[in-house]
């Protein structure tokens, strides 16, 4: 953000600043722009969520059952909800966020994980937002959830 505000025309509020991703980059879209909500008006998830949510697949997999030898390890998702905790429960910073949109394929193994991170930060009184469309974790429906998401900016 400071190298695009310092070498172009750019309007550098909250207001007039949007962040998405896919896939993996949608998990780090989250990641990024939860504990900068000051920051970002209008975010983007496109096949993707927070990995290893309750509810949705296990961390680092797109389904399937768990390796039943591995050891329990502590929950990523847990230890981020709760170190975000103040600002998952900021009226302020949520009534200005225009757009918390997320969109995920029927077919994606993914899917799962994408609702229960709507679920859970809707739990938390934001807005968001879940569209499903036909397909799965492809290039064809993220170039789609591109489409349905810009025009909603700003």
């Amino acid at each position: 953000m400071p190298y695009a505000e310092s070498h172009y025309r750019i309007q550098a509020d909250r207001a007039h600043r949007a962040i998405a991703g896919l896939s993996m980059g949608g998990a780090q879209t989250l990641y990024v722009a939860v504990p900068h909500l000051d920051k970002f008006a209008y975010i983007g998830v496109y096949s993707s969520g927070l990995f290893g949510i309750p509810g949705g697949t296990p961390a680092g997999g797109r389904g399937g059952a768990a390796v039943a030898s591995a050891p329990a390890a502590p929950n990523p998702v847990m230890a981020w909800i709760e170190e975000n905790k103040a600002t998952l429960d900021n009226a302020g910073l949520k009534k200005d966020l225009k757009l918390f949109w997320f969109s995920t394929g029927s077919d994606d193994g993914l899917i799962a994980t994408s609702k229960a991170t709507v679920d859970l930060f809707n739990q938390h009184g934001f807005h968001a937002t879940f569209q499903d469309s036909a397909g799965a974790h492809t290039w064809i429906n993220w170039r789609n959830y591109l489409n349905e998401f810009a025009p909603q900016l700003f």
